[in-house]
Protein backbone atom coordinates (compact mmCIF):
# COMPACT_ATOMS: atom_id res chain seq x y z
CA UNK A 1 0.00 0.00 0.00
CA UNK A 2 0.53 3.65 -0.55
CA UNK A 3 0.36 7.17 1.00
CA UNK A 4 0.43 10.14 -0.32
CA UNK A 5 1.01 13.25 2.49
CA UNK A 6 0.86 16.70 1.60
CA UNK A 7 3.12 19.42 2.92
CA UNK A 8 2.78 23.19 2.57
CA UNK A 9 4.39 24.36 -0.52
CA UNK A 10 42.85 17.20 -7.10
CA UNK A 11 44.23 14.83 -5.52
CA UNK A 12 47.25 14.39 -3.00
CA UNK A 13 49.63 13.53 -5.55
CA UNK A 14 48.78 16.82 -7.50
CA UNK A 15 48.97 18.60 -4.98
CA UNK A 16 52.93 17.31 -3.70
CA UNK A 17 54.01 18.48 -7.22
CA UNK A 18 52.14 22.08 -7.12
CA UNK A 19 53.85 22.85 -3.81
CA UNK A 20 57.22 21.25 -5.27
CA UNK A 21 56.86 23.57 -8.02
CA UNK A 22 56.31 26.47 -6.22
CA UNK A 23 59.13 25.83 -3.72
CA UNK A 24 61.66 25.53 -6.76
CA UNK A 25 60.56 28.67 -8.42
CA UNK A 26 60.83 30.94 -5.61
CA UNK A 27 64.56 29.59 -5.29
CA UNK A 28 64.78 30.29 -8.79
CA UNK A 29 63.91 33.91 -8.20
CA UNK A 30 65.39 34.64 -5.07
CA UNK A 31 68.68 33.69 -6.25
CA UNK A 32 68.42 35.47 -9.73
CA UNK A 33 67.35 38.60 -8.03
CA UNK A 34 70.06 37.98 -5.77
CA UNK A 35 72.48 38.01 -8.97
CA UNK A 36 70.66 40.85 -10.29
CA UNK A 37 71.36 43.29 -7.28
CA UNK A 38 75.41 41.79 -7.65
CA UNK A 39 75.38 42.88 -10.30
CA UNK A 40 73.82 46.00 -10.36
CA UNK A 41 76.15 47.23 -7.71
CA UNK A 42 79.56 45.90 -9.07
CA UNK A 43 78.52 47.89 -12.37
CA UNK A 44 77.09 50.71 -10.94
CA UNK A 45 80.37 50.74 -8.59
CA UNK A 46 82.57 50.45 -11.54
CA UNK A 47 80.87 53.07 -14.01
CA UNK A 48 82.86 55.72 -15.59
CA UNK A 49 81.97 58.80 -14.03
CA UNK A 50 82.00 61.03 -16.90
CA UNK A 51 79.55 58.39 -18.67
CA UNK A 52 77.55 56.96 -16.16
CA UNK A 53 75.12 54.15 -17.44
CA UNK A 54 71.70 54.89 -18.08
CA UNK A 55 69.78 53.25 -14.80
CA UNK A 56 66.06 53.62 -16.25
CA UNK A 57 66.24 49.83 -17.78
CA UNK A 58 67.66 48.58 -13.89
CA UNK A 59 65.03 50.27 -12.34
CA UNK A 60 62.21 48.62 -14.81
CA UNK A 61 64.01 45.55 -13.74
CA UNK A 62 63.78 45.81 -10.53
CA UNK A 63 59.97 46.58 -10.53
CA UNK A 64 59.50 43.84 -12.98
CA UNK A 65 61.79 41.62 -10.01
CA UNK A 66 59.55 42.92 -7.17
CA UNK A 67 55.76 42.46 -9.01
CA UNK A 68 56.76 38.37 -9.74
CA UNK A 69 58.11 37.91 -6.02
CA UNK A 70 54.54 40.04 -5.38
CA UNK A 71 52.60 37.47 -7.43
CA UNK A 72 54.63 34.36 -6.24
CA UNK A 73 53.82 34.95 -2.72
CA UNK A 74 49.93 35.29 -3.66
CA UNK A 75 50.35 32.46 -5.56
CA UNK A 76 51.36 30.96 -2.33
CA UNK A 77 49.04 31.95 -0.42
CA UNK A 78 46.18 31.50 -2.66
CA UNK A 79 47.70 27.74 -2.53
CA UNK A 80 47.15 27.59 1.30
CA UNK A 81 43.69 28.89 1.27
CA UNK A 82 42.39 26.08 -1.40
CA UNK A 83 43.94 23.48 0.86
CA UNK A 84 41.97 25.35 3.87
CA UNK A 85 39.13 25.32 1.65
CA UNK A 86 39.27 21.71 1.06
CA UNK A 87 39.95 20.25 4.36
CA UNK A 88 37.16 22.38 5.31
CA UNK A 89 34.95 20.26 2.81
CA UNK A 90 35.82 17.00 3.86
CA UNK A 91 35.07 17.70 7.46
CA UNK A 92 31.36 18.70 5.96
CA UNK A 93 31.28 16.22 3.97
CA UNK A 94 31.50 13.33 7.02
CA UNK A 95 29.34 15.10 8.84
CA UNK A 96 26.49 14.44 6.59
CA UNK A 97 27.55 10.70 6.89
CA UNK A 98 24.53 8.67 8.74
CA UNK A 99 22.18 11.55 8.49
CA UNK A 100 19.15 11.76 6.41
CA UNK A 101 18.78 14.14 3.67
CA UNK A 102 16.86 14.83 0.42
CA UNK A 103 17.54 15.19 -3.16
CA UNK A 104 16.31 15.59 -6.58
CA UNK A 105 16.33 11.54 -7.39
CA UNK A 106 13.95 9.13 -7.92
CA UNK A 107 15.56 5.98 -6.74
CA UNK A 108 14.84 5.15 -3.27
CA UNK A 109 15.55 2.05 -0.96
CA UNK A 110 13.04 -0.15 0.07
CA UNK A 111 13.98 -1.21 3.84
CA UNK A 112 11.98 -3.14 6.31
CA UNK A 113 8.96 -2.53 4.22
CA UNK A 114 9.25 1.40 4.01
CA UNK A 115 10.72 3.25 0.96
CA UNK A 116 9.88 7.39 0.82
CA UNK A 117 10.15 9.66 -1.81
CA UNK A 118 8.24 13.26 -2.35
CA UNK A 119 7.10 15.29 -5.56
CA UNK A 120 6.02 18.70 -5.97
CA UNK A 121 2.83 19.88 -7.91
CA UNK A 122 1.94 22.83 -9.65
CA UNK A 123 -1.59 22.77 -9.81
CA UNK A 124 -4.76 20.38 -8.28
CA UNK A 125 -4.40 17.44 -10.68
CA UNK A 126 -4.42 13.66 -10.94
CA UNK A 127 -0.97 11.49 -10.20
CA UNK A 128 -0.41 8.23 -11.72
CA UNK A 129 2.71 6.93 -9.75
CA UNK A 130 4.27 3.94 -11.25
CA UNK A 131 7.58 2.15 -8.74
CA UNK A 132 9.53 -0.41 -10.59
CA UNK A 133 12.72 -2.51 -9.27
CA UNK A 134 16.64 -2.44 -10.43
CA UNK A 135 15.89 -4.53 -13.22
CA UNK A 136 12.95 -2.53 -14.56
CA UNK A 137 10.27 -4.64 -13.63
CA UNK A 138 7.04 -2.57 -12.33
CA UNK A 139 6.44 -3.20 -8.50
CA UNK A 140 3.40 -1.14 -8.07
CA UNK A 141 1.32 1.35 -10.01
CA UNK A 142 -1.93 3.29 -8.57
CA UNK A 143 -3.49 6.92 -9.00
CA UNK A 144 -4.18 9.40 -6.60
CA UNK A 145 -5.78 13.18 -6.22
CA UNK A 146 -2.79 15.24 -5.35
CA UNK A 147 -2.71 19.04 -4.42
CA UNK A 148 -0.30 22.55 -5.45
CA UNK A 149 2.84 21.67 -3.33
CA UNK A 150 5.25 19.22 -1.79
CA UNK A 151 3.64 15.64 -1.76
CA UNK A 152 4.96 13.21 0.73
CA UNK A 153 4.59 9.44 -0.53
CA UNK A 154 5.49 6.33 1.66
CA UNK A 155 5.60 3.11 0.09
CA UNK A 156 5.38 0.12 2.20
CA UNK A 157 6.69 -2.33 -0.25
CA UNK A 158 3.24 -4.27 -1.53
CA UNK A 159 2.74 -4.32 -5.44
CA UNK A 160 -0.35 -3.89 -7.12
CA UNK A 161 -1.53 -7.76 -6.46
CA UNK A 162 -0.41 -6.88 -2.90
CA UNK A 163 2.93 -9.06 -3.41
CA UNK A 164 5.48 -8.11 -0.69
CA UNK A 165 8.49 -6.96 -2.52
CA UNK A 166 11.83 -7.43 -1.36
CA UNK A 167 14.50 -4.78 0.36
CA UNK A 168 16.41 -3.01 -2.56
CA UNK A 169 16.37 -0.23 -4.87
CA UNK A 170 13.46 1.21 -6.64
CA UNK A 171 12.80 4.11 -8.83
CA UNK A 172 9.42 6.29 -9.15
CA UNK A 173 8.30 8.19 -11.65
CA UNK A 174 5.06 10.26 -11.70
CA UNK A 175 2.74 11.31 -14.61
CA UNK A 176 -0.18 13.71 -13.65
CA UNK A 177 -2.85 15.49 -15.85
CA UNK A 178 -5.11 18.69 -14.44
CA UNK A 179 -8.61 19.04 -13.88
CA UNK A 180 -8.70 20.08 -18.18
CA UNK A 181 -6.77 16.70 -18.80
CA UNK A 182 -3.75 18.82 -19.62
CA UNK A 183 -0.09 17.46 -18.26
CA UNK A 184 1.23 19.01 -15.51
CA UNK A 185 4.78 19.22 -14.46
CA UNK A 186 5.75 17.28 -11.20
CA UNK A 187 9.87 16.99 -10.13
CA UNK A 188 10.78 14.22 -7.68
CA UNK A 189 13.15 13.52 -4.08
CA UNK A 190 14.01 11.17 -2.51
CA UNK A 191 14.41 11.46 1.41
CA UNK A 192 17.13 8.81 2.40
CA UNK A 193 20.86 8.39 4.38
CA UNK A 194 24.03 9.12 3.30
CA UNK A 195 25.85 6.00 3.35
CA UNK A 196 29.27 7.15 2.58
CA UNK A 197 31.50 9.81 1.37
CA UNK A 198 34.53 9.49 -1.14
CA UNK A 199 37.18 12.44 0.01
CA UNK A 200 39.16 11.22 -2.88
CA UNK A 201 37.08 13.61 -5.17
CA UNK A 202 36.82 17.15 -5.32
CA UNK A 203 34.63 18.53 -4.41
CA UNK A 204 33.90 15.14 -1.91
CA UNK A 205 30.83 13.04 -3.51
CA UNK A 206 28.11 11.44 -0.98
CA UNK A 207 26.81 8.10 -2.14
CA UNK A 208 22.91 8.01 -1.68
CA UNK A 209 21.25 4.79 -2.37
CA UNK A 210 24.21 3.91 -4.56
CA UNK A 211 24.22 7.21 -5.90
CA UNK A 212 26.87 9.84 -6.17
CA UNK A 213 26.20 13.58 -5.40
CA UNK A 214 27.80 16.91 -3.87
CA UNK A 215 26.82 18.45 -1.68
CA UNK A 216 25.19 21.20 -2.88
CA UNK A 217 22.44 18.85 -4.35
CA UNK A 218 21.62 18.39 -0.56
CA UNK A 219 18.19 20.26 0.29
CA UNK A 220 17.36 19.03 3.53
CA UNK A 221 18.27 17.55 6.32
CA UNK A 222 15.52 15.50 8.11
CA UNK A 223 15.98 14.95 11.96
CA UNK A 224 14.52 11.68 13.10
CA UNK A 225 11.44 12.23 15.51
CA UNK A 226 12.32 10.30 18.95
CA UNK A 227 9.24 9.47 20.88
CA UNK A 228 8.78 10.78 24.26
Amino acid sequence: MAAITSTPVTSSATNTTNTSATAVDSKTLADNFSTFLTLLTTQLKNQNPLDPMDTNQFTQQLVQFSQVEQQMKANEQLTALVSLEKSAQSTTALAYVGATVVVDGSTAALSSGTANWSFNVTKPATATVTIKDSTGQTAYTGSFAVSPGAQAFTWDGKGTDGKQWADGNYTMSVTALDANNQSTAISTEVQAIVDSVDLTQTPPLLSINGTDYTMDKIKRIVRPNYAS
